[in-house]
């Protein structure tokens, strides 16, 4: 049975078309990088000098996903555009909360990876073990799970978890990281997931870990932003990785 195809390209802004574009790409190399959960995470990206955002359709997977797809919502959860799909209550509840606060977070990802959701539910979270964990912890929030996330009253805890942050560990569910662009959220997350495994392969070496000096901790962060000529690397990397989306499939730019 085939997904009902949309073309929406004609009926929305050049700069609503390329978010949408970039955003269908993020959902894709997701589910190439094996960090799916079957229907159950979301993505969305703020449309440009909008109060509205894109976000997946729920029941479509992250390989499904297409720029003409997404589904655009306001900050209530409105489904705009007579767009015929519906989307994720705890993705609202979620995603609604961080637009509403954090208008630099223009992209926000979440994700239920085991090797987050392992690391989340330890009691130390992250530790500092590897370059990976030292490009987020300088910027890592925690949000304590209240089970699943269709309570409008968590909104206002999350909101005040995240602060100005911009990678989150959620207890026993998963990860979150913003960013002003979908490349700077991905490169974010990809640091974070890559922490997580890392930590966890160290730890079940049961091998005592190699120590890094405190001085080193304080001052990668600022290394890492010269290195990577941004925050995060995202702008960098992002056309790189445009590229492989579009040598996995093409269909996502529909």
């Amino acid at each position: 049975m085939e997904l009902e195809k949309l073309n929406v390209k004609d009926k929305v802004s050049e700069a609503e078309w390329q978010q949408r574009v970039d955003l269908a790409a993020c959902y894709r190399l997701v589910a190439d990088m094996g960090w799916g959960d079957l229907i159950y995470t979301h993505i969305s990206a703020r449309v440009p000098d909008s109060d509205t955002y894109l976000v997946n359709a729920f029941g479509v997977a992250f390989d499904e996903v297409t720029a003409s797809n997404l589904v655009k919502v306001d900050l209530d959860g409105n489904v705009l555009d007579d767009s015929p799909f519906a989307i994720n209550p705890a993705g609202f509840t979620i995603h609604s909360a961080i637009h509403q606060v954090r208008h630099d977070a223009i992209c926000v990802i979440h994700l239920h990876t085991p090797a987050t959701i392992a690391v989340a539910s330890q009691q130390q979270g992250l530790l500092p073990l590897s370059q990976y964990s030292m490009f987020s912890l300088p910027s890592l929030a925690y949000h304590q799970y209240e089970g699943l996330a269709v309570n409008m009253a968590e909104q206002q805890r999350l909101q005040q978890d995240l602060g100005d942050r911009n990678h989150m560990l959620l207890v026993n569910h998963g990860a979150l990281t913003v960013g002003p662009s979908v490349a700077d959220a991905f490169m974010r997350m990809y640091d974070l997931q890559r922490a997580c495994e890392v930590q966890l392969l160290i730890q079940s070496s049961g091998q005592q870990a190699i120590p890094v000096a405190q001085s080193i901790q304080d001052n990668i962060y600022a290394q890492a932003n010269l290195v990577h000529s941004g925050s995060t690397g995202g702008q960098k990397a992002w056309p790189s990785l445009l590229r492989k989306a579009y040598r996995l499939d093409p269909g996502f730019m529909d």
